[in-house]
C-alpha cells in the first residue's frame, strides 16, 4: 500500500510523510490502534503512552512503537503520543479522510444485520446501496435504504461512486457477484460467503468466515484440554492421531 503526500494530507508538525509500502501485519494492526485511539479521545484523553495504547489495542508496546514509526510518529519522551494527531495520521494512511461508499450484495440474515449496523459511518464508510437477486427482497427498506435488484449494480455503482463491495450471499452466488462487482470497477471486496473468490490482479479481497474462526477457537479448546490431561509427573504421553499417526508430546501431535 503505497502512500504519497497530497493536498489533503495532515499538515501539522509530525504529519505523515510520503510512505513506502507498509508491512501487511502493520496495516492489519492500524485499525486496532485507531479504534483504541477513538475510545481514548471519547473519554477525554489528549495523550497516551505507548504502553497505554498497546494495552488498549491488545499488542505489546515494542510492536506498537515499530508500527507507528512507519508513520513517522515516535511520540514525545515523558508525554507519549498526541491522540488527535495520531488519529489523523492513521486515518490518512488508511485512506479514511474521505467517506467511502460501500455496496452490500445479499440481504439475508447476515446482510440484513450488516445493513442495519450504524457503526460504519463513524469509521469512514457509508453503506450507499443494497442489492439482492431475490425478487421478494427487492423493494425492502433497511436502515433507510431500498434494496435494489443486483442487475442494477452497474448503474447504481456509477451514480454512488461505489469503491468497496461487500458480499453476504450464499457461497453459490458469491463468484458471479464478485464478477459483477469487478466488471463495474470495484477493486476492493469484503467476502462473507464461505468460499474462495477468483478475481483479477489488482482486486483486493478480504475474507471473513465465522465458521473458520470458531474452528480455530475449537483447536485451542482441544489443545487446552489435551494439556490438562497430560500426566502430572512430567512424563511424555503418547497421543494417537487419526490414520495411525502418533506423537509423544502435544506440539508433535498438532504438527508444530
Amino acid at each position: 500500500m503505497s502512500q504519497h503526500r497530497h493536498p489533503g494530507a495532515p499538515g501539522r508538525a509530525g504529519a505523515v510523510p510520503a510512505l513506502p509500502d507498509l508491512p501487511e501485519a502493520t496495516v492489519a494492526r492500524l485499525p486496532e490502534y485507531l479504534r483504541a485511539l477513538h475510545n481514548l479521545a471519547d473519554s477525554g484523553h489528549e495523550t497516551v503512552s505507548s504502553e497505554g495504547l498497546a494495552s488498549a489495542a491488545g499488542v505489546n508496546s515494542a510492536k506498537l512503537r515499530k508500527d507507528l514509526s512507519h508513520l513517522g510518529s515516535y511520540g514525545t519522551r515523558g508525554v507519549g503520543y498526541d491522540v488527535t494527531l495520531l488519529i489523523e495520521q492513521i486515518e490518512y494512511v488508511l485512506g479514511l479522510t474521505q467517506c467511502r461508499a460501500v455496496a452490500l450484495v445479499g440481504v439475508g440474515n447476515l446482510g440484513h444485520a450488516l445493513a442495519g449496523y450504524d457503526g460504519f459511518a463513524s469509521r469512514g464508510f457509508r453503506i450507499a446501496a443494497l442489492f439482492d437477486a431475490d425478487p421478494s427482497r427487492v423493494g425492502e427498506v433497511i436502515n433507510g435504504l431500498v434494496v435494489q435488484h443486483v442487475d442494477d449494480l452497474a448503474r447504481v455503482a456509477a451514480e454512488e461512486l461505489i469503491s468497496i463491495g461487500v458480499i453476504a450471499t450464499p457461497a453459490s452466488a458469491a463468484q458471479p457477484v464478485a464478477d459483477q462487482l469487478v466488471a463495474v470497477g470495484v477493486t476492493s471486496i469484503l467476502n462473507f460467503a464461505p468460499c474462495v473468490l477468483s478475481v483479477p490482479e489488482g482486486v483486493d479481497v478480504r475474507k471473513v468466515d465465522l465458521a473458520i474462526e470458531l474452528q480455530i477457537l475449537s483447536f485451542h479448546e482441544h489443545r487446552k484440554a489435551s494439556l490438562t490431561a497430560l500426566p502430572a509427573t512430567g512424563g511424555s504421553a503418547l497421543t494417537a492421531l487419526p490414520g495411525g499417526l502418533a506423537a509423544t508430546d502435544t506440539q508433535e501431535a498438532i504438527g508444530t
